[in-house]
């Protein structure tokens, strides 16, 4: 899937109620790229996350390096969140993932006030995931 967060946010904004942003959310998730299997460890699971995530960079060379984000849920809206995450960090360096403000977003498409508690937990656990590879990557 090679689609941008201001796509994203375009996309969300001409969809007129939450009954069909939920649906794209499931679009998104349906669009992003599988993961092998052999990354489906515990060692790549976010920690967290009700339902399975797994998370695995790739990172290229460069001055600074980029760094590309696969992921993968076994749950169709999760995956669409997953979608909407690497579509925000993916393809950045260190310092641009770590600075990213993902709550203002999220809140200017108002994902955050329509997300179960357990979902928005899985979010933090999961931001939280690629902040700590970003940082084992700057360091």
């Amino acid at each position: 899937m090679n689609l941008t967060m201001d796509r994203i946010m375009q996309n969300f904004e001409a969809l007129d109620d939450w009954e069909e942003r939920y649906r794209y959310i499931i679009e998104l998730g349906r669009k992003l790229d599988p993961l092998d299997d052999a990354f489906k460890t515990d060692e790549n699971r976010v920690q967290g996350c009700v339902s399975s995530v797994w998370l695995v960079t790739d990172v290229k060379d460069g001055d600074p390096p980029i760094i590309e984000f696969k992921a993968d849920s076994d749950a169709q809206i999760v995956k669409g969140l997953v979608a909407i995450l690497l579509a925000l960090y993916s393809g950045k360096t260190a310092k641009e993932i770590l600075t990213a403000d993902i709550r203002s977003i999220f809140e200017k498409i108002e994902l955050a006030k329509h997300l179960s508690p357990n979902r928005a937990n899985g979010i933090a656990s999961m931001v939280k995931r690629i902040h700590e590879l970003a940082l084992a990557t700057a360091a």
